[in-house]
């Protein structure tokens, strides 16, 4: 694994000040800059106390770790709340096997933790617009209003997706992180909304940034995101158009190995779109990262002390892939047994009695280094999250093609994909596909992108956008989930009672 050095988002008080910590890949010693080399002085350092504050919000425990993993990925049919049978309690059980209650703390913390990022967003525009052309350059100060456009209508499609209709606040809140004197807007109004932002940071955002700043979005996180939403919405040529300017950009390919994406090794690749950047030291193991990889990590003993052991790949995925695909042994992480003797991505042997863990199954893509874990921790709180891989983006051209009657492109968008995934595999291993029936390939791009994507977030929202959630879901034992109620989470009882029943709650609840 080669060296490098990775700089994290960090929120800036009374002046720019950026510092990080070695991934300690070896033993080479991390750079460092401060307001005297920050490559952007003229003009950026007035804005970016706010811009660098909201950034550091995405790796919030109320954003994109507890409630994330539990709402984007347990309740879909690829994953199993994985630990003990009591661990987290009715409240994370729920998750897994509907219905999510009012009360729902997780529920409630993707919604304050959603808005309270919205808030930060709306503080910036504010600041940026308050100061006009004042400070820097007009193009610095269009530049860090779409940067906070994109977070914000990312954070308002989390949340639109997890609740429906949720209240649309497009200013700063005095010391709140929940809109509670704001009705609820349609889902409709949001998406509209969210459209717009992400419209908007397209025009002003940059193709790409200094490698000093990754993680900072761009024109092709914005139009990934945006290809999404319009996917959401089975707007396909929408979808298609956005999809194609990220394809047609240059600047992402799928170059990197299957098996490396996942890795330290693998951060900020030609794979990344939109990634949430994290680090940790020996002297710092927590408070510039992210719990994300430690609330998945293997909950055993010893060396395999490495989290939760929450979000473990289900049964249902697992018999999904085809047979020799390398995805598979890359996606899960089996505990071993006398028959079955498996090794991680790093040569390492799971424990040999399969009483040293609680579950047989584990999400081989969060498990980082062993010399990091042996150097710095066994929480793995510097692991990125990768948000949108450039994979992602070709497999959502490939359906809105397909449903633009575009069976060819569709068919070789999808052949892409496979072609990577065999790199290196026994010949015949994932042949090409050959379908040119729509309604045949329709199903071969859903199913490539269950194996492709698992354990990435995105299942459960594309089996409600296909309108085949409650039978992929009772077909894996979650037969307690209902349409009419559980593709979306309940409105927060908390926050109703706070807004004065201004809200309503969602059917079904």
């Amino acid at each position: 694994m080669s060296n490098y050095i990775k700089f994290t988002l960090l929120a800036a008080v009374s002046m720019i000040l950026w510092s990080g910590c070695s991934k300690f890949l070896d033993t080479q010693p991390q750079g460092e800059y401060t307001e005297d080399n920050y490559p952007y002085p003229a003009g950026g350092g007035p804005f970016d106390s706010y811009l660098f504050g909201a950034y550091n919000e995405l790796r919030s425990y109320n954003i994109h770790v507890d409630g994330f993993v539990n709402a984007f990925s347990i309740r879909s049919d690829d994953a199993d709340k994985g630990s003990t049978a009591s661990d987290g309690g009715a409240d994370v059980i729920s998750m897994d096997n509907f219905p999510v209650l009012p009360s729902s703390g997780r529920a409630n913390a993707l919604w304050t933790g959603h808005f309270g990022l919205i808030n930060k967003c709306n503080t910036a525009i504010s600041f940026i617009d308050s100061v006009g052309e004042s400070v820097g350059t007009e193009d610095l100060r269009l530049q860090g209003l779409a940067e906070m456009r994109f977070l914000r209508g990312y954070a308002y499609f989390n949340l639109v997706r997890l609740f429906g209709r949720v209240p649309k606040m497009d200013k700063k809140i005095e010391n709140v992180s929940s809109p509670v004197n704001i009705p609820q807007s349609t889902a409709a109004e949001i998406y509209t909304f969210i459209e717009e932002d992400l419209k908007y940071a397209i025009q002003y955002l940059p193709v790409s940034w200094d490698a000093k700043f990754n993680g900072r979005v761009t024109k092709g996180a914005a139009n990934g995101i945006l290809a999404k939403v319009y996917l959401q919405q089975h707007k396909w040529q929408q979808a298609y158009d956005a999809a194609n300017l990220v394809r047609n950009s240059g600047q992402y390919d799928l170059s990197v190995d299957y098996n490396k994406i996942f890795s330290e090794e693998g951060e900020n690749t030609k794979e990344s779109v939109f990634e949430i950047q994290a680090t940790a030291s020996p002297a710092v193991t927590q408070a510039n990262g992210i719990q994300y990889a430690s609330l998945q990590g293997v909950r055993g003993s010893n060396n395999w002390n490495l989290g939760w052991g929450w979000n473990t790949p289900s049964e249902s995925l697992e018999a999904a892939y085809e047979t020799g695909d390398p995805r598979k042994a890359r996606t899960i992480l089996y505990s071993s047994t006398a028959a079955v003797k498996n090794k991680s991505i790093f040569g390492e042997d799971m424990p040999i009695y399969p009483t040293d863990v609680p579950n047989p199954r584990y999400n081989h893509k969060v498990l980082s280094s062993p010399n990091l874990r042996n150097t710095i921790s066994r929480g793995s709180w510097w692991m990125n999250v990768r948000i949108l891989r450039y994979a992602d983006v070709v497999l959502m051209f490939a359906e809105a093609a397909n449903e633009l009657g575009k069976s060819e492109e569709a068919r070789t968008a999808v052949n892409e994909i496979r072609a990577r995934a065999r790199r290196g595999a026994a010949a015949g291993i994932l042949p090409d596909i050959t379908e040119t029936n729509q309604a045949s390939l329709r199903n071969r791009i859903r199913q490539e992108r269950r194996v492709e994507l698992g354990m990435e977030h995105d299942r459960f929202f594309d089996l409600v956008r296909w309108g085949t959630a409650q039978t992929a879901l009772h077909a894996a034992g979650k037969t307690n989930f209902q349409n009419s109620r559980d593709v979306l989470l309940p409105i927060p009882q908390t926050q109703i009672d706070l807004s004065k029943n201004l809200l309503t709650q969602n059917p079904g609840y």
